[in-house]
C-alpha cells in the first residue's frame, strides 16, 4: 500500500507542489466558460475573495477555483496567501480545518448544510469510553471529524500523513484511532500493528466500494491498474494496485506508466485526472459513487455566497486555541 511521506521542510513543499498546482490549474481554464462561471471570476476578483476547491467538488467550479486540491493542500494554501476571506468549496469540517490554521481570515461555505456524513460518526461519549478502557493509549484523529473530538486527541491526520504519524509512536503504545474503522485497519494491516484500536466510523461512499465492483471493472479492462481510496474497506484494499489519498492520486496518475487506470474514490476527481492526463483512460469505479453533500455545493450556492458574504465559518477563539495543538501536530508530518 502506498501512503507515501515526505519529511521536506513544509515551507519548501507548499512551494513546490503550489507552484506545479498553479500552473494545472492555468491548463484547466483554458475552456470556455459560462455565463454564471465569468460572473464568479468577477466577483471574487472584485472582492479579493480566494476560493479553494475539493478535488471531489463539480468540474464548473473547479474551472473557477483559484486553487484545486485535498483538505490538506487546500488549508495549506490559505494559510500561505494574502487573502482576507476565503470561500472553501467541500463540506464543513473542511472550512473549519481553513479557519483554525488561518483564524484571523474570513472563511466562507458556500452549502452550510453540506457536512460529512463521518463527522457525527464519533462524539465525546464513545471517546471517553475507549479512553476508560485503554487509559495509556495515543489518540490519533482523522480531520473528517467533528471539532470536540479532535480537542480531545493528541494528534490528527490526514488520509495521506496517517501512516507516518502512526509509525512515530512507538510500537508497544496502544493507539485509539477515530473516526474511520477502514482507514485505521488498512493502516494497522499495512504496518502489521495489532494495537490499533477504531471505532465503527466510516466514509459511506468509500464504505459501499465492493470486491464485486473491482472485479467487475477488471474483466473490462484486464491491463487496467486499480488505484484505491485508503477509506475503502480493507477487503477492497487487498484487490488495489495502489493505495493513495486524493491528492497522492493526482501525483500518482502523472508517474505511473500504466495508461489505463480504475479510480476507487469518488468520481469528481476524475475530471481533473483526466484534464491533467490527456493521454491515460480514467475509469471511475462507479459514476454513482456520489458524495451527495459535496454536490450540495453548485454554480449557484457559490455565485449567490459570493455575493451576500454569507455562510460565514466562525469558531470560538477559545476553541480554536484548543484545536490548534492536534492540528499543528499533523502538519509536522
Amino acid at each position: 500500500m502506498i501512503l507515501k511521506n515526505t519529511n521536506v521542510k513544509i515551507i519548501s513543499l507548499f512551494i513546490i507542489n503550489f507552484n506545479r498546482l498553479d500552473k494545472e490549474k492555468n491548463t484547466m481554464q483554458k475552456r470556455q466558460l459560462s455565463n454564471l462561471q465569468n460572473e464568479i471570476i468577477r466577483i471574487k476578483k472584485e472582492k479579493n475573495i480566494l476560493l479553494l476547491v475539493h478535488n471531489y467538488i463539480s468540474s464548473e467550479i473547479q474551472d473557477v477555483g483559484d486553487f484545486c486540491g485535498d483538505t490538506l493542500e487546500i488549508s495549506k494554501k490559505a494559510s500561505c496567501l494574502n487573502y482576507d476571506t476565503i470561500m472553501v468549496c467541500g463540506v464543513r469540517f473542511m472550512a473549519e480545518t481553513v479557519k483554525i490554521l488561518s483564524p484571523n481570515k474570513t472563511v466562507l461555505i458556500p452549502a452550510q448544510d453540506a457536512i460529512c456524513p463521518m463527522v457525527n460518526m464519533i462524539d465525546i461519549n464513545s471517546l471517553n469510553k475507549i479512553k476508560e478502557q485503554h487509559p495509556k493509549a495515543i489518540i490519533v484523529c482523522y480531520v473528517n471529524s467533528n471539532l470536540e473530538t479532535k480537542i480531545n486527541s493528541d494528534i490528527c491526520c490526514t488520509s495521506s500523513n496517517a501512516k507516518s504519524i502512526i509509525n512515530s509512536i512507538p510500537k508497544d503504545t496502544e493507539i485509539i484511532f477515530i473516526p474511520d474503522k477502514n482507514l485505521g485497519q488498512n493502516i494497522a494491516n499495512e504496518v502489521n500493528r495489532k494495537n490499533i484500536i477504531t471505532l465503527d466510523g466510516y466514509c459511506p461512499i468509500h464504505n459501499d466500494i465492493t470486491q464485486k465492483m473491482i472485479i467487475d471493472k477488471k474483466k473490462q479492462y484486464p491491463n487496467a491498474l486499480v488505484l484505491v481510496h485508503p477509506e475503502c474497506t480493507p477487503e477492497v484494499v487487498k484487490l488495489s494496485d495502489i493505495v493513495a489519498s486524493t491528492g497522492k492520486m493526482i501525483d500518482l496518475v502523472k508517474k505511473i506508466n500504466n495508461n489505463i487506470i480504475i479510480v476507487a474514490t469518488e468520481p469528481g476527481i476524475t475530471y481533473r485526472l483526466k484534464n491533467e492526463n490527456p493521454d491515460k483512460k480514467i475509469i471511475p469505479i462507479s459514476e454513482n459513487s456520489i458524495c451527495h453533500d459535496m454536490k450540495k455545493i453548485n454554480i449557484d450556492s457559490v455565485l449567490e455566497s459570493l455575493n451576500k458574504i454569507q455562510y460565514e465559518i466562525t469558531i470560538e477563539k477559545k476553541i480554536i486555541e484548543l484545536v490548534r495543538k492536534p492540528m499543528l501536530n499533523m502538519l509536522k508530518y
